[in-house]
């Protein structure tokens, strides 16, 4: 899972700094544009590139901002439902990426990630058949902490 993470990272762009890895999350800072995240994929294997991050966006103004990659292309009339613990969110979906609809949601999100075992993102593939794809979140809330720190210190 650590070299999937530090591949994932790698390829997303260069000059990327590691602020470390955190059982299955690892959290990066981005120099330009200064962004910094917290990223997993699910254990269950990267089906199509599905990843969650969590990242902070210094320059405007977003902090702590959901974004997940669905491992399947959904089907356009399909909602996407994010689980963590006994906490239920609908997000706003494009295609294949997923994001809390406002900064308000991202908190509560983040907030029950800090306190769960796990989440899962649910919906329909395109051409049907429902999918979910799950997350542990041991190391989460570290890496969370690590890639705000990351911003923080300029």
């Amino acid at each position: 899972m650590i070299a999937a993470l530090m591949l994932l990272a790698a390829i997303q762009g260069e000059g990327r700094e590691s602020l470390g890895v955190f059982d299955s999350w690892g959290a990066f800072r981005d120099a330009a544009p200064l962004r910094c995240y917290a990223i997993s994929q699910p254990p269950q294997g990267n089906r199509g590139g599905a990843f969650a991050s969590i990242a902070n966006w210094p320059q405007a103004g977003a902090r702590n901002q959901l974004h997940i990659r669905l491992s399947r292309p959904r089907d356009p009339r399909a909602k996407v439902t994010l689980a963590v613990g006994e906490r239920r969110f609908e997000l706003i979906a494009g295609p294949s990426d997923a994001w809390a609809p406002d900064p308000g949601t991202d908190a509560a999100i983040v907030a029950a990630m800090r306190s769960s075992r796990s989440m899962s993102v649910e919906s329909l593939a395109r051409g049907g058949g429902a999918f979910a794809d799950v997350y542990a979140l041991k190391g989460a809330a570290t890496a969370i902490d690590a890639a705000a720190m990351g911003c923080a210190r300029r």
